[in-house]
């Protein structure tokens, strides 16, 4: 089949539009964030990615307003404070990940509302969560807006770099970070998820 994105599910013939499904899976931000009064925000990014390893840099965008209005928590207090952190997305967590995605007042505090536990950072004021085996603690350094085709919708590029790592030393094993004990979750499109339990290497050409 083929069709072009502007196109309604009805007219490309399927009851849901597979764009999300198309580029899988997808790694979860999940970013932790303070607004300006200090309320901890917590919230999953499915597009989500690493851009560079030096200096460490990544990117999530936020998409859509906030249900009351203006910006979404998340891009709303990185962008005033210049700071945020993110967390990994794993099968332990993803009931509390799931929870945390939830469209709540901004005076809520997706930390108590999932169940999670706030630990402090070193180099940002941004809480980590304690329960999650990896944290980035992140300093902003760019925002791009982009563009959307509906008027009400705002789409943001945030990217920052990387200052601070945390990793358990529990998924730490002869010397490498263990994907079978850290367990990440990725984003699938529709209502789907994936959990990496396997892993396997190929090395390089002429390595």
């Amino acid at each position: 089949m083929f069709y072009q994105p502007q196109q309604t599910k009805d007219e490309i013939g399927l009851p849901f539009n597979p764009i999300k499904a198309l580029v899988v899976p997808r790694p979860i931000g999940w970013i932790s964030s303070l607004s300006p009064e200090g309320v901890a925000n917590l919230a999953p990014f499915s597009y989500f990615q690493m851009l560079i390893d030096d200096p460490p840099t990544l990117m999530f965008s936020a998409v859509g307003p906030h249900v009351e209005g203006d910006e979404k928590d998340t891009p709303y207090n990185v962008m005033r404070t210049g700071e945020f952190v993110y967390n990994m997305a794993t099968w332990e967590l993803r009931e509390q990940v799931n929870l945390s995605s939830a469209a709540l007042e901004r005076k809520v505090d997706e930390f108590d509302y999932a169940g999670l536990t706030k630990a402090p950072s070193n180099l940002v004021k941004v809480p980590r969560v304690a329960e999650s085996p990896v944290s980035m603690e992140c300093l902003l350094r760019e925002v791009i807006h982009l563009p959307s085709r509906l008027p009400h919708v705002q789409a943001r590029l945030v990217i920052g770099e990387v200052v601070g790592i945390h990793i358990g030393d529990e998924v730490i094993h002869e010397g490498r970070v263990d994907i079978k004990k850290l367990k990440p979750i990725a984003r699938l499109g529709y209502q789907d998820y994936a959990v990496i339990e396997e892993a396997f290497e190929i090395p390089r050409p002429g390595k």
